[in-house]
């Protein structure tokens, strides 16, 4: 028996090896240097452990320093290939051999359905559901909505109180935006138990895919299977009122996803894509807009010019509005200095820390092969932390953005690029400035924690959760 355990171990531990020397013979061309690490396990606990300490930029530099902008490594149970700077970018965001392909953890805790996932045709057809959904022209009539949800949200939780901690309510305050906007679900025991469990799901979007007792992944598969159920009930619920004629095909994304389809209309989805896809928007607009509000709060606190300037370009909105009136499109395209900071925000500290694409053949790039059926791992920092593309980087300044043409193409990538570009850029604009607006115009607001730093997990989160002092202003 040990020796049938001992001879499966070696196995194991050669098995990469074998599967070199077989794409070596496909081609040849070399593999990119760099080492695949453990089997199935690769160095998928370095980069993790280098991202709870903040210290995941460097993990990544450091590679990149000793293999150079190419090599290979193997992540999250999959062989993959490390490319960085701005010309690795335009490869990566246009090139037809490559398609999204995410880690198997968050495959399976999100579903395969979603149009990260989907390729041609199918890929087209969903995406241009969600484009069509999330486009400014569209976007426009839910403002005062989002208004009033950032109103409410202040009431209950802002006024009155001498502190807060920032990143938990920021938090609560992107999930119900995005349960009145996109899903149509009022506050209430259902909200609850899917934002109890979106809460308890994201630990594991980035780990190690052992569905194994005790393991973060088990945990995040048990709670994606509580959100769905919800989900699930509300599409139901949803269907049935439309056939009803008791809701509008236009009254949020479910009802407009369920209403396609059609002689006229062939961008008609399946309730399996359906429910992926409000999943994945749910889990892109939830920990992600909440990040860049809170890291938005933390900086300007320090920050007393950018501040006064962001203050002041609120001020001067606010006061051509009357008492009680909610802002408007019009409006938010004022707040240009408020937005140029939240950009450099997500220069700094982006809320995803990078993403992959899967090779549909083998590929050449650089000299090196890109074997089929491996990932291509990019990661924005890389290039947003340039000092060669941003001069002093670590230096805060919005000015960088007031003219988008002086960035670099494919330098700034905090929503990807090319045709599978985020297509909820605005949604995310919009929830920012509505809530930087009444922050700025009705606080002052200083750190209560001397710790400045923050970890990811995935994704970025300041130390204690960013508590400060508040006054209410007159």
């Amino acid at each position: 028996m040990t020796a049938v355990i001992i001879s499966f171990v070696l196995f194991l531990a050669l098995l990469p090896f074998f599967r070199l020397l077989r794409t070596a013979r496909r081609s040849s061309k070399k593999l990119p240097p760099g080492s695949l690490g453990l089997p199935f396990i690769g160095q998928s606990f370095g980069l993790l452990r280098a991202m709870r300490a903040n210290t995941g930029e460097r993990w990544l530099a450091r590679r990149v320093s000793k293999y150079g902008p190419i090599s290979k490594l193997s992540l999250f149970g999959s062989r993959a290939v490390l490319l960085t700077g701005p010309a690795a970018n335009k490869f990566i965001f246009f090139s037809e051999a490559l398609v999204p392909q995410q880690p198997k953890s968050i495959t399976g805790i999100i579903g395969r359905r979603n149009i990260l996932e989907l390729v041609g045709d199918d890929h087209r057809r969903v995406r241009g559901a969600l484009a069509h959904f999330l486009k400014p022209e569209v976007l426009k009539q839910y403002v005062a909505m989002i208004d009033r949800e950032v109103r409410h949200h202040l009431e209950t939780n802002w006024v009155g109180r001498r502190s807060v901690t920032v990143m938990p309510l920021m938090k609560t305050l992107t999930f119900d935006i995005i349960c009145s906007l996109v899903i149509g679900l009022e506050k209430g025991s259902l909200r609850e138990a899917l934002e109890e469990a979106f809460t308890d799901m994201l630990p594991g979007m980035w780990a190690v895919p052992l569905n194994l007792p005790f393991t973060k992944f088990r945990r995040s598969l048990r709670a994606s299977r509580r959100a769905r159920k919800v989900l699930a009930g509300v599409i139901e619920k949803k269907k049935a009122m439309l056939k009803q004629g008791r809701c509008s095909r236009d009254e949020d994304l479910i009802t407009y996803m369920l209403s396609l389809g059609g002689e006229d209309d062939a961008r008609e989805m399946t309730e399996e894509e359906i429910l992926d896809n409000l999943m994945l928007v749910m889990f892109a607009g939830y920990d992600t807009s909440a990040a860049l509000i809170t890291f938005m709060i933390r900086h300007l606190a320090d920050d007393p010019v950018n501040r006064a300037i962001v203050i002041h370009e609120q001020q001067e909105i606010a006061k051509g509005k009357a008492s009680g009136e909610a802002l408007t499109w019009s409006d938010l395209n004022k707040m240009k200095h408020t937005w140029c900071a939240a950009m450099e925000i997500l220069r700094m500290i982006p809320p995803i820390f990078g993403n992959f694409r899967r090779a549909l053949k083998d590929i050449e790039y650089e000299g090196y092969l890109i074997p089929k059926g491996w990932l291509v791992f990019w990661a924005s920092s890389i290039t947003q932390m340039d000092e060669h593309i941003f001069e002093d980087p670590n230096k805060f300044d919005p000015t960088r953005f007031e003219k988008q043409s002086s960035v670099p193409p494919c330098s700034f990538v905090a929503f990807g690029g090319g045709p599978r570009m985020c297509p909820g850029n605005e949604f995310a604009r919009m929830e920012t400035l509505v809530m930087m607006h009444y922050v700025a115009t009705r606080f002052n607001w200083s750190l209560c924690c001397e710790e400045n730093g923050f970890s990811r997990d995935p994704m970025p989160s300041p130390s204690q959760g960013l508590p400060v002092e508040l006054e209410l202003k007159d």
